[in-house]
């Protein structure tokens, strides 16, 4: 009778040693450091394209001579529910996953969360309104609409900061 030892990390059949099993931990953590720093990096990169489009549409500097037509609008808002998607089911997802093993990330997501959640609230409105306009001028409203969810994303800008600064060290 041949009995076959499972594959270890020797690739010989015989068990590990103490020192291969903690390589075989830190890569572990290494790939998942690696894995949290590329969503982090796919949110940056969406929050950086909602903000250009939130400037021309909400006519900040150099943008000030510049209305915002539907067009403009519907991408501001695909773009920032991009952005929310990107935060929701990638980062905060890995964390309410379990997937995040640092307890100090996973108590500050938890205190964190809830607030953020609100900004998701007043994003997908925003994008609500905009879908139900549907070319239709929003009019004068759009400027209390995006002073709402410019406070709302300036709040969610800070939150996410915080948590990314714990996450990255």
């Amino acid at each position: 009778m041949v009995i076959y030892a499972p594959d270890t990390p020797t690739g010989t059949g015989e068990p590990p040693n103490m020192e291969q099993c903690m390589s075989s931990e830190a890569q572990e953590q290494r790939e998942r450091r690696s894995g949290t720093r590329t969503l982090i990096d796919k949110m940056l990169t969406e929050r950086q394209r909602m903000l250009v489009l939130f400037e021309r549409v909400a006519g900040v500097e150099p943008y000030a001579d510049e209305m915002p037509n539907n067009d403009l609008l519907q991408e501001f808002s695909q773009i920032l529910v991009d952005y929310i998607a990107s935060g929701h089911f990638g980062l905060y997802e890995r964390i309410s996953e379990g997937k995040e093993r640092r307890r100090g990330i996973v108590k500050l997501a938890d205190e964190l969360y809830p607030r953020i959640a609100n900004t998701t609230q007043a994003a997908i409105e925003f994008n609500d309104v905009c879908e139900k306009a549907n070319g239709d001028s929003i009019g004068g409203n759009l400027s209390n609409m995006l002073s709402k969810l410019g406070e709302e994303l300036a709040v969610r800008i800070e939150l996410e900061d915080q948590l990314i600064s714990e996450m990255i060290g």
